[in-house]
């Protein structure tokens, strides 16, 4: 940014702009999400967003948004686009009379956003554990390497009973899946590693009955709780075993995504970012990908 250090305040949150980072900082009390109060604060390197949007918002206010870019954030992956908009910590709710401020620090952002598409792999910190919170049919725990379900007496079906408490390495996990508590038959689950995906494969069991779910309920798994928990685990699983993300090495090998990034790094050349050598290089090793 023009200023190392410069500071916008909005409602539930301030942003720091540094010269590689977005330092958001977000506020404390009974009007705050509880979902920024567990945040407490995250940094955003630039290289985490794809884009930056000034909108008009509700009640005299405009709205400041950074795009994260897919796969960047492990919070907002484990999200999935289930947050409500209140709780998306990559908004700044500002008064509509600090527009021309925020519009003055949202042309600087997009100026230093050189990144786009897919990130290959989490950019943005996750919630550090030890993390914990309590499901409907028992307790879940993670202390960095390991998550747990403790079942309890009277939420836990049958299933689980038989099944016994269970313990997760993230050595063997591929990932999670969280279905938001605000929503129906909302729960989190364990994912298995696995080498791919066979055809016909069965369906997994409902969560209630899976031994690698916890199920939430009214009170039970709340956002503010579970969500930083499975992105935790999210990361750890990433970190652990990054050879897994499959998804990420087939969308290299795809025709029309090497043609892009072939076409992005020749703008980068032209442009005088890369030079003649670079751009050789990187282009065959693009067209091996292939």
């Amino acid at each position: 940014m023009s200023r190392m250090g410069d500071v916008l305040t909005g409602f539930h949150a301030a942003w720091e702009f540094e010269s590689d980072s977005v330092l958001i900082r977000y506020e404390r009390g009974i009007r705050t999400p509880k979902l920024f109060q567990a945040l407490g604060e995250r940094r955003i390197p630039l290289a985490a967003l794809a884009g930056v949007t000034l909108t008009p918002g509700r009640r005299g206010t405009v709205v400041l948004r950074a795009d994260p870019r897919p796969g960047a954030d492990p919070l907002m992956e484990a999200a999935d686009g289930q947050l409500k908009e209140g709780c998306d910590p990559y908004r700044l709710v500002l008064p509509a009379e600090r527009a021309t401020l925020a519009e003055y620090y949202a042309d600087e952002l997009r100026g230093r956003l050189t990144e786009t598409g897919p990130a290959d792999r989490h950019l943005v910190a996750a919630p550090e554990p030890p993390l914990r919170f309590k499901a409907y049919d028992g307790k879940a725990s993670f202390d960095g390497t390991t998550v747990r379900f403790r079942w309890s007496w009277t939420g836990a079906s049958s299933e689980k009973w038989k099944a016994g408490d269970q313990s997760f390495p993230v050595g063997d996990l591929g990932g999670v899946e969280w279905r938001s508590p605000e929503v129906f038959e909302g729960h989190l689950r364990l994912l298995p590693r696995e080498a791919g995906t066979a055809s016909g494969a069965a369906a997994p069991p409902q969560p209630d009955q899976d031994p690698a779910a916890v199920v939430f309920g009214l009170g039970y798994g709340p956002v503010h709780e579970s969500l930083p928990f499975a992105a935790a685990v999210l990361a750890a699983v990433r970190a652990a075993a990054p050879a897994p993300v499959a998804a990420v090495a087939a969308a290299r090998r795809d025709p029309a995504v090497v043609a892009e990034r072939i076409r992005h790094l020749g703008e980068l050349h032209r442009a005088g970012l890369v030079t003649d050598d670079e751009f050789s290089v990187k282009k065959a090793e693009l067209l091996a990908e292939l």
